[in-house]
């Protein structure tokens, strides 16, 4: 069962990206608060969690939580600053809209870019430990794919209504015989 918080005293936001391993689309990020109470029996790690259960849980994650924002950077920007920089400006930008300053991050992964005057804890496959990370994991992940299903309408040969810009057997092929479009990693050297 995933631990509801690290400390009991604080108001804690869990915060996680997805998309970082993609060879396109943005990268996205969310942070969620939720009650020291919350429990659902289908919340874990978004990658535990099939895309039915993923799409259950987030209007619920949503309503539930104290408070909960999400953000993205744009391929272009991963371009430029870098996919580990990247990730850390999405989860900041999604912190900053929170209507609620927490006292507390608690942030999926092992580095961070310190937020501003809110002490954080990296905690390694946090997605999977504590509750408010696995819920930001579940949006972060859901938003990203939706958007990822709108871009797949416009360029429907690359597959990412399936392998949401994943280097998957078929995103490669597609880009090989068809080259990379305007959502494309550039930085990622993806074709040698």
């Amino acid at each position: 069962m995933l631990a509801p918080f690290l400390d009991k005293t604080k108001t804690e936001a869990g915060v996680d990206e997805a998309g970082r391993g993609c060879y396109a689309g943005p990268v996205f990020a969310a942070a969620v608060i939720l009650p020291k109470d919350f429990y659902h029996p289908l919340l874990n790690d978004s990658k535990q969690v099939n895309e039915k259960n993923r799409d259950i849980l987030r209007p619920i994650i949503e309503k539930e939580s104290i408070s909960f924002a999400v953000a993205s950077v744009d391929n272009h920007e991963i371009d430029s600053i870098n996919i580990l920089q990247a990730s850390f400006k999405a989860m900041h930008l999604a912190i900053e809209q929170l209507n609620i300053l927490p006292q507390q991050l608690l942030i999926d992964g092992n580095r961070f870019k310190m937020y501003p005057n809110i002490k954080h804890q990296c905690i390694i496959k946090g997605d999977g430990i504590y509750a408010s990370i696995a819920a930001a994991s579940i949006l972060a992940k859901t938003y990203r794919d939706e958007h990822m299903q709108q871009l797949h309408k416009e360029y429907a040969h690359y597959g990412w209504d399936r392998n949401k810009g994943y280097g998957t057997a078929v995103h490669r092929k597609a880009i090989a015989e068809n080259g990379l479009c305007q959502y494309h990693r550039k930085s990622f050297n993806i074709i040698r």
